[in-house]
Parts: structure tokens; C-alpha cells; sequence
């Protein structure tokens, strides 16, 4: 009898200590995940700075970007290696470029006024989710005087589909648009909507899935 009572202890020890390795897994991976969003948010902010400062310093002695697409931004060694395949072949205009949330990429030529079609540039990142959104929205990427940045736009969807934005109308010292939960154009200086936004407003415009343009000159 005293043999069956011990192997009864034993089991329940046994089940007791499953228990807390379940508990601790458990905990391990969420802290795993949220330390790998941290990771890829840092990752997105350094290498955005970094193409964006490789574009406008290769460009600076010229008038402007006419040409400039995801292709000719590899072939002129714009954008960083983990960005992108390696390829034998030609870099055409929709080679693929993604970011660390495994979202597309797009470089485009734009305006900076009516009058200039080709003097602006914009950087596209798709499939940014929310956590990553409202780090991007409420970081300065140009308020001050000669940083260049035009406006920044985010446009957000709680569905599977994609969103979508377009910087091509607007223009150096456009207003733009107010945050609201189909996205928000931020300018820096902007009477209507300027940049950074606030946490409560990148919040409002950041949804599950999110696509965020920036646009420089």
C-alpha cells in the first residue's frame, strides 16, 4: 500500500512539472514574437533611413530623379543587400524588394509641385501591421528644414486585401489630410495634418495591415 501512495505522488509531481514547462513554452514564445516585431520595426526604421539618405545623396547633384525606380535603385547600389535577390539577369523597373515584414517595396519618381513631375521621389511599404505602423507614424522623418520630406501617408485595412495610397497630387506645403480610420497624409508643418502624427491618431489610422508612403524631394 505505501508502494502505490508514493507512485501516486510521483505522478502528480510529474504532472505538476508538465505543467509549468507548458506555462513556461508559453511564455517563451510570446516573448520570442514580440522581441521578433521589436527586431523587424528596427530593422524597417534603419534600413528606410538608409535608402532614403543612399537616394537623395546620389541624386543631389542633379535636378532630378528621372529614371529612379526599383531596377536603376539596385543597379546604382541605393538599396541594402537583405532588401532584395541577387539576380544574373537585368534589374527591371518592378523588381522585387521587400521589407522585414515581407511586404513589397516600390521607389517611384513624383513631383514636387504641378510644374515638376520628376523632382520627388517616394518610398512604398506595404504589409506593415500595426504595432509597426504607429512606431513609423509617430517617428520624425523630416520636420526639420531641409530634410526634404514632402509628406508621409498611411492607409490601413482590417481585411486580407492590400491598401492603398498615392502621393503623386500632393505637393511641397500641402495641408494634408486628417487622421481617420481610412488613413491619414501627414506634412511636416501641414495646417491640416502635420508630421509626426500622435500616437492617438497613428492608432486611429493604423489598422491590421497597413501601406505607408513616404515622399521626398
Amino acid at each position: 500500500m505505501r508502494h502505490i501512495n508514493e507512485k501516486g505522488r510521483s505522478m502528480v509531481e510529474m504532472l505538476g512539472v508538465l505543467a509549468i514547462i507548458g506555462v513556461l513554452s508559453v511564455g517563451g514564445i510570446a516573448g520570442y514574437s514580440k522581441a521578433m516585431n521589436k527586431y523587424k520595426i528596427n530593422k524597417t526604421n534603419d534600413q528606410l533611413s538608409m535608402l532614403i539618405a543612399n537616394i537623395r545623396t546620389l541624386f543631389s547633384s542633379q535636378s532630378d530623379y528621372t529614371g529612379l525606380n526599383n531596377g536603376t535603385a539596385i543597379q546604382y547600389g541605393v538599396v541594402p543587400n537583405d532588401m532584395y535577390t541577387s539576380s544574373t539577369g537585368t534589374y527591371a523597373s518592378n523588381y522585387t524588394i521587400t521589407n522585414p515584414f515581407a511586404g513589397d517595396v516600390t521607389i517611384a519618381v513624383s513631383g514636387s509641385d504641378a510644374g515638376h513631375p520628376s523632382h520627388a521621389f517616394t518610398v512604398t511599404y506595404e504589409n506593415i501591421p500595426q504595432e509597426a505602423c504607429v512606431n513609423i507614424m509617430t517617428s520624425d522623418w523630416g520636420s526639420g528644414q531641409g530634410s526634404g520630406l514632402i509628406a508621409i501617408a498611411v492607409a490601413g485595412t482590417d481585411g486580407d486585401t492590400e491598401p492603398t495610397n498615392n502621393l503623386s497630387q500632393v505637393y511641397v506645403g500641402a495641408a494634408g489630410t486628417k487622421a481617420t480610420a481610412s488613413g491619414a497624409i501627414a506634412t511636416p508643418g501641414g495646417s491640416t495634418q502635420d508630421a509626426p502624427l500622435t500616437v492617438s491618431e497613428a492608432m486611429t489610422s493604423c489598422l491590421t495591415k497597413n501601406t505607408i508612403t513616404w515622399k521626398y524631394y
